[in-house]
């Protein structure tokens, strides 16, 4: 038994991950963010797709903004 015939260089290095919020499967490269600037292997990566991000930003800025009472001062 070969050892070399169970494993291919892609089971080592990953191309693909799957998004833990749409549950989509994705390019590791194009699809997340780089979580670690310094490192380039795939655990430097997120877990979440930057569409994901992208959402879960914009509306926890909206929320931030209704949710304050700012008003024109009144001098």
């Amino acid at each position: 038994m070969d050892v070399d015939d169970h494993f291919e260089l892609e089971h080592l290095y990953l191309t693909e991950r799957e998004c833990r919020v749409c549950n989509q499967t994705k390019d590791l490269i194009d699809g997340f963010y780089r979580t670690r600037k310094n490192k380039y292997n795939s655990s430097s990566y997120s877990y979440e797709c930057k569409e994901c991000t992208v959402k879960r930003i914009i509306q926890s800025r909206k929320l931030k903004f209704k949710q304050s009472n700012w008003q024109y001062p009144d001098w």
